[in-house]
């Protein structure tokens, strides 16, 4: 499959040039490295006037200083530092950073090669637009003017709501959270990134299951696991520097690693017990695990019956789930999941990991939280070397999610109640009648009008219904008629043929991105659609959250090449055209253009009102520190030894309680109760009640060191300080913050020494302002000076009383060709969410399996990322894989009549269908067929390559699996189905 090619990757004479000397030069690493700041990036300039790239000359590169200048690695959320070699503003070369803990001097191939990402020719150069079928230069004012005038139109005919603002996993935390409150300001919720396709099942499970919907560990805190159990992910490929941390425990620990995957990945290779088992039957197969543990009494009963509810709902779901029962569901033996269960048993502290392999599904969240489950039943949380450590696919989609680049919630996860609304309203310094005014109402269906500030926008899986569904049938006045497309690949979408017609049905569609992506050749439009290069994230300075909940921040290597801009300054270019740029950075200072927001300013902004997972003591001053000193931070425990961040987590992972000057260290491992709040302990979060159904939801003589409340506690409020006598120990300062959260314009300073007690009328309103609430931080510094976490302590929920499935229960995917398990685990009735009707029933009593017989999943290659648009048009990247393809299980070829190599139509039910390359291997079983999501520039056999802008197509191009790949949508999050739909194969 790995052929080397050195012609035709491209149809520009000089890209295969670039290709043939880069394959036939014999260099070691790091020449490899130097060398392609030589030959590619040191002149990319001169292509932008027209020139060709040329070869550096080695007199050339040593003329000026050299500047080392850290970011990080663009690409998965490990956070792997990059130092970048600067002379006379150009990045010349490349070393990967040996003092950061989380890469200790590694990169993968993508991460190796990040500088020609920067450098690249491939890239947009100057804003564009298709003007009469071709594409026509313009200037940004022009672009600014055209594409918001004719928004405002837009506005103005059909709502704030027939415009979507796509955002994206790529923005620095500032440009995420300017991205969520430029939204606002334009008065909708039709906001969302790409969290939604990748995790937003893990957010709801975990979140719902003990409070925070995020990794608990941390890659490095693996150095202690006893046992490794990945589910539905492939870390060896998708995030392959993590596997150094796995290979140490496996090493030092003798760890065993158990990999439960429908394919055999990479991944599996480096296990001790591969278990193979059907795509869509992962609570099945855990609840097969669990069945053995109960049996025999491997459960942590202390750990249940302290920290736990609902534990005995779930023995009884799993009582059911017999070897017999899950061998017929799963296909994987009951014998061997009795082995998985001892092992599991007999090696605590074990952890857990998954990715989209459990994620994407119609009943994603009931996969996400049997992961959850499994390690409640083991004690497995709260400790080293414990956790259920879920990693993020993008470099930020971690912290874009935690900004609230998301269609039902705002910054922090506050949601899009009143009372969240009015936080960040006081945040902003914003009017909320105001802010109320710029979103539109719509009738609901009981004749009530209904403000769509409070309701959740459509998802970015669901924005094609959002434009081809009859608007009466969904819960906003119209249909979406311009798309903005920001840092995001739609070819990482499912149902690509219906998002073609959505596409072409639009008024406008707008592209904001470093390359072109899919966006620009898969409709057949002939006006209407803008490309605006956007720069990359090495030519800006931010923060970035790394999965682990770290928090770095990355300097600006180079100034923006070509014509491009920064997310941020594109940002305030539309809120100046829309009339809000004074009021949208009334608070944040501005760089000495005038316009564009600083980045340390909004990162202040964020730290005033993200008190809900505690993104308040990351100055950008802290932050710059740890990255300055990366060397003083042990490399398992992550805490600095002594330096200048002593006693600091690196990167201050959130929760980072407090303001900057309570020097909260950061919490390297949530829910963990042996150490102080104080010092980055915790307990479980008491977000769903006190009680349920007469049973006590908080804790029962647990809690963490040092808490002078010696049992469970409910969330902190200015009643509960006042109620425990705590209230004294607030300052005059904090004592006028909680005033202001409470609205009490009227409150006066009376009282004695300096002490101002609220005035007795004003008690109801001051009693309700709680930790996430009070912007003074007053009320988390003395919960956490008597050592109480100020999200209070509470048993983690196995049972979601709010949910479809309250207990998780296997439901068969919406396309399945088990017509025998339909009946016993039906999917859900059709419903109706996130503003749009959702189809489960209806699709799956439709029996397609006689036609298409195959079970079709995707996943991700080492070599590429994403929807691939900035991997295949790096030269380097794009030698080592060139080829889109399908894996196909050998049985099922040779009944076929498929050969190695050949040419294959893949068709899914739904119609859509792709030409690709065949891979006939044991990787996946027979029944099974697996592709990449990383391609895009073909067409159902039609090669798109010449409907790109000059100069800017991708080296490699081929179809989108997601052609192929259908309708399916959690019940929960409108998460996509990508791993278990059905699709037929024929020799093209």
């Amino acid at each position: 499959m790995l052929r080397k090619k050195t012609n035709g990757v491209a149809r520009r004479p000089q890209r295969t040039s670039i290709l043939t000397e880069a394959a036939n030069a014999s260099v070691d690493r790091r020449a490899f490295l130097r060398g392609s700041g030589l030959v590619i990036g040191g002149l990319s300039a001169i292509a932008a006037t027209g020139g060709t790239v040329t070869q550096a000359n080695a007199a050339t590169a040593a003329a000026g200083k050299v500047e080392l200048k850290k970011s990080v690695c663009t690409h998965c959320s490990v956070g792997c530092t990059v130092v970048a070699e600067v002379q006379d503003g150009v990045w010349t070369g490349q070393e990967p950073g040996w003092d950061s803990p989380f890469n200790l001097g590694a990169h993968c191939a993508k991460g190796a090669a990040v500088r020609e990402h920067a450098h690249g020719e491939r890239r947009l150069k100057y804003p564009m637009k298709k003007e009469n079928g071709e594409w026509v230069r313009i200037s940004w004012e022009q672009a600014i003017d055209e594409i918001g005038g004719g928004m405002m139109n837009i506005r103005e005919e059909s709502g704030p709501d027939s415009v979507y603002w796509l955002g994206s996993a790529k923005h620095n935390n500032e440009q995420a959270y300017l991205f969520r409150k430029f939204a606002a300001y334009w008065g909708t919720n039709n906001v969302d990134h790409q969290a939604r396709i990748c995790h937003s099942t893990t957010v709801a499970g975990v979140a719902n299951t003990w409070g925070y919907g995020a990794m608990t560990n941390s890659y490095n805190d693996i150095h202690n696991s006893k046992a490794i159990f990945i589910i539905g992910g492939n870390p060896a490929e998708a995030h392959p520097v993590s596997l150094l941390h796995l290979l140490r425990a496996k090493e030092q620990n003798n760890a065993p690693v158990i990999v439960c995957d429908p394919r055999f990945t990479r991944t599996a290779a480096h296990a001790d017990e591969y278990v193979r088992f059907r795509p869509g039957s992962d609570v099945a197969l855990v609840w097969g695990i669990l069945y053995h543990i109960f049996e025999n009494g491997w459960e942590d009963k202390e750990f249940i019956r302290t920290r736990v509810w609902g534990m005995d709902q779930i023995k009884e779901e799993v009582a059911k789930w017999t070897p017999e029962e899950v061998e017929r569901v799963t296909g994987a033996p009951g014998s061997q999941l009795k082995r998985v269960a001892r092992t599991l048993a007999n090696n605590r502290p074990g952890t857990v990991i998954w990715c989209m392999g459990g994620t994407q599904h119609t009943n994603g969240n009931n996969n996400t939280r049997a992961y959850c489950i499994l390690q409640l039943a083991l004690g497995n949380m709260g400790t080293s070397g414990g956790g259920t450590n879920i990693f993020r696919g993008h470099d930020n989609v971690q912290g874009a999610t935690d900004l609230g680049v998301l269609s039902h919630t705002l910054p922090g996860y506050y949601g899009l109640s009143a009372g969240a609304w009015g936080h960040w309203s006081r945040v902003w310094g914003e009017d909320p009648e105001w802010l109320a005014g710029q979103f539109a109402t719509t009738t609901g269906a009981d004749g009530k009008e209904k403000a769509l500030q409070n309701l959740s926008g459509i998802p970015v899986s669901r924005w094609i219904d959002g434009v081809l569904e009859d608007p009466e049938n969904t819960d906003q006045p119209n249909k979406v008629r311009a798309m903005v497309l920001w840092g995001h690949a739609p070819n990482s979408q499912t149902r690509m043929v219906e998002m073609k017609k959505a596409m072409e049905q639009l008024d406008m569609l707008v592209v904001i991105d470093p390359f072109p992506t899919v966006s620009a050749v898969l409709h057949d439009r002939t006006d209407g659609v803008y490309l605006l290069p956007a720069s990359t994230q090495f030519e800006a300075r931010g923060s970035v959250t790394a999965s682990n909940r770290s928090i770095q921040w990355r300097e600006q290597i180079i100034d923006p090449l070509f014509e491009s801009k920064p997310d941020h300054e594109i940002i305030a270019l539309f809120a100046k055209k829309f009339g809000y740029h004074d009021r949208m950075f009334r608070n944040i200072q501005l760089e000495e253009d005038g316009l564009t927001p600083n980045p340390e300013d909004t990162l202040r902004e964020i730290n005033r009102g993200m008190w809900t997972v505690g993104y308040t003591g990351q100055s950008p001053e802290r932050i710059k520190t740890h990255m300055e000193n990366q060397h003083t931070f042990d490399r398992t425990t992550l805490q600095a030894i002594g330096g200048p961040a002593d006693g600091d987590y690196y990167g201050l992972p959130w929760p980072s309680w407090g303001t900057p000057e309570m020097n909260h260290p950061g919490t390297p491992n949530l829910y963990d109760m042996s150490k102080p709040v104080a010092e980055g302990g915790l307990t479980f979060r008491a977000r769903f009640g006190v009680e349920r159904d007469g049973d006590n939801l908080l804790a029962e003589g647990v809690y963490s060191v040092g808490s002078e409340i010696q049992d469970g506690y409910p969330e902190f409020t200015y009643q509960m300080l006042k109620d425990l006598g705590w209230d004294g120990d607030l300052t005059e300062d904090e004592r006028r913050g909680i005033a202001r959260a409470a609205s009490l314009e009227g409150f006066k300073e009376v009282g004695e020494a300096g002490m101002s007690p609220f005035p007795s009328d004003y008690d109801d309103r001051v009693s309700s302002v709680n930790w996430k609430t009070d912007l003074s931080g007053g009320i988390q510094r003395v919960a956490i000076a008597h050592g109480c976490a100020p999200f209070g302590n509470a048993k983690a929920r196995a049972v979601v009383w709010t949910f479809p499935d309250p207990v998780p229960v296997h439901r068969e995917p919406l396309y399945t060709n088990r017509r025998d398990l339909v009946a016993d685990y039906p999917t859900y009735e059709d419903r109706h969410a996130y503003r749009l009707p959702t189809l489960y029933a209806s699709i799956q009593k439709q029996n397609f399996s006689k036609d298409y017989p195959i079970i079709l999943t995707s996943g991700r290659l080492v070599e590429y990322e994403g929807g691939g648009d900035e991997t295949r048009s790096n030269p380097w990247l794009a030698e080592l894989q060139q080829d889109m393809f399908i894996e196909i299980n050998p049985r099922d070829a040779n009944n076929l009549g498929v050969r190695d190599g050949a040419q294959v139509w893949v068709e899914g039910p739904e119609g859509g269908k792709v030409k690709v390359m065949a891979m006939v291997t044991n990787r996946v079983g027979a029944g099974v067929a697996f592709m990449p999501f990383h391609f895009g520039g073909h067409y159902q056999g039609e090669d798109l390559r010449s409907k790109y802008p000059e100069g800017a197509d991708p080296y490699v191009l081929g179809e989108s699996t997601n052609t192929a790949q259908t309708y399916g949508y959690d019940s929960v999050t409108q998460m996509q189905e990508t791993k278990a739909t059905l699709c037929k194969i024929w020799t093209a």
